[in-house]
């Protein structure tokens, strides 16, 4: 059982961005998120969660964002993003909504899966190996539509596992780790908080509150655990960031304010997290 879990959600370029400025703007005001003893990351969360555990200062992962160092070109075209609604909206059911997804991502014909692997490779930079402390990487089986997680024992390396997490449905391909196609792992949960079971203390920092179609929010996922005993501060987007990032969290350009807009948003609820993650 963990004491403190910290919990980093998915939202494409643009919500990584906040992501980043939210970690430094946390760290500058001396709440120090790689003191958790795990780290559950879904999606731009897995990227962010392992260069944070292995050592590379949220400063200079927000001063990244701003110069473009960690820029991330992903065009998504209209009919890419209509038939990833299609297929996700097209059930009430969350299990057979993942499913059709699933189904429409594997036969999207969407590139080849090394375009995942270079892409996600060059944000994570040096970070290779796996870090001591406890790093849980999200993914959706493509063929069950069940999440797992991915550690360091699971025989596989960081970097497939970060793919894994990051392998947008339609926009990119289910990639192929341990002999299996997996997704993004926030196909059916943006953060995946209830992998936070257990845990006394539950830091969530969520750039998108919801997946797409019918599945449980993180403000729910949050609403649970605290029912279950666990202290929590969930963190996602307000009113100023929201329209700093916009609509297209794929839209590169916005990247640099997407990140300002999260460290000035991380100033303001410092206190609040400090009293959680401090206590």
């Amino acid at each position: 059982m963990a004491d403190r879990a910290l919990v980093l959600g998915g939202g494409g370029p643009v919500g990584g961005a906040w992501l980043t400025g939210m970690l430094a703007g946390l760290a500058e005001a001396g709440v120090d998120v790689g003191e958790a003893d795990v780290v559950i990351g879904t999606s731009a969360g897995a990227v962010f969660g392992a260069r944070i555990l292995c050592g590379v200062p949220a400063r200079e992962l927000y001063e990244r964002q701003l110069s473009g160092a960690d820029a991330i070109r992903l065009p998504v075209s209209w009919g890419q993003t209509a038939r990833f609604l299609w297929a996700a909206l097209g059930s009430r059911d969350p299990q057979r909504s993942v499913e059709r997804l699933a189904r429409t991502a594997l036969r999207a014909g969407s590139g080849p899966e090394s375009q995942v692997f270079d892409t996600v490779g060059r944000i994570l930079g040096d970070t290779r190996d796996w870090p001591e402390r406890e790093l849980r990487v999200t993914a959706v089986d493509a063929r069950t539509g069940q999440v797992e997680t991915f550690d360091a024992h699971r025989g596989v390396t960081l970097l497939e596992a970060v793919a894994a997490s990051c392998a947008v449905p339609v926009v990119w391909p289910p990639v192929t780790v341990a002999g299996r196609r997996w997704m993004d792992g926030g196909s059916r949960s943006t953060a995946n908080l209830q992998l936070a079971h257990g845990s006394r203390r539950v830091l969530a920092i969520v750039p998108i509150p919801r997946a797409v179609g019918p599945h449980p929010s993180a403000p729910e996922q949050a609403a649970h655990l605290t029912e279950q005993g666990a202290r929590v501060a969930l963190l996602t987007p307000d009113r100023t960031a929201r329209r700093t990032m916009g609509r297209d969290m794929a839209d590169a350009a916005r990247q640099p304010d997407a990140a300002r807009a999260g460290r000035a948003q991380a100033a303001r609820v410092a206190p609040t997290v400090a009293a959680l993650w401090r206590n």
